[in-house]
């Protein structure tokens, strides 16, 4: 499977609500348990190009395969430089290396906007998350427990970081 990483525009919204909202509905990946619509999507690209943070895309043909994003871990000036991301890829998508090219396209763009530290805030319950930014070089650094509440579950949230 051949791809390209691109800046995502407000155009390919929809692309990526379709991968996004089975994640939401489906696992407990994400905490959150609203779905994203179009409009909220075309938004958070604004708003990150805006900030210059980068939201990225990995396509094959026309079929969004992926999305990486990233914005200020917390508010304030003394958070400025540590960044905490999200990483989305389509089912097909997984296991072919897609993931590992859009985290260092994220990591490649923060670098050279000064950031220092790049966070994933990972469901306790997707090891498979945690497998993978493990393997890319990000360390456990908190686990904080029973901070999500989905599908009648208290679930764990696990901090990883990775040095810039």
């Amino acid at each position: 499977m051949a791809w390209l990483i691109r800046a995502a525009g407000p155009t390919d919204a929809p692309a990526i609500a379709a991968i996004w909202n089975p994640v939401i509905r489906e696992t407990l990946v994400t905490f959150n348990s609203a779905e994203k619509s179009a409009a909220d999507i075309a938004l958070m690209i604004q708003q990150r190009s805006e900030a210059d943070h980068a939201v990225l895309l990995a396509e094959a043909g026309e079929r969004v395969l992926g999305f990486a994003a990233y914005g200020q871990f917390r508010g304030g000036i003394g958070y400025a430089r540590t960044m905490e991301h999200t990483i989305i890829l389509a089912p097909e998508a997984r296991g072919r290396g897609v993931g590992r090219a859009l985290m260092a396209a994220i990591e490649d763009h923060a670098r050279r906007r000064g950031a220092h530290s790049l966070i994933a805030g990972v469901s306790a319950a997707n090891p498979a998350g945690r497998a993978f930014h493990a393997a890319i070089g990000y360390a456990e650094v908190a686990r904080l427990p029973e901070v999500g509440f989905k599908a009648g579950r208290w679930l764990d949230l696990v901090l990883m970081q990775k040095m810039l």
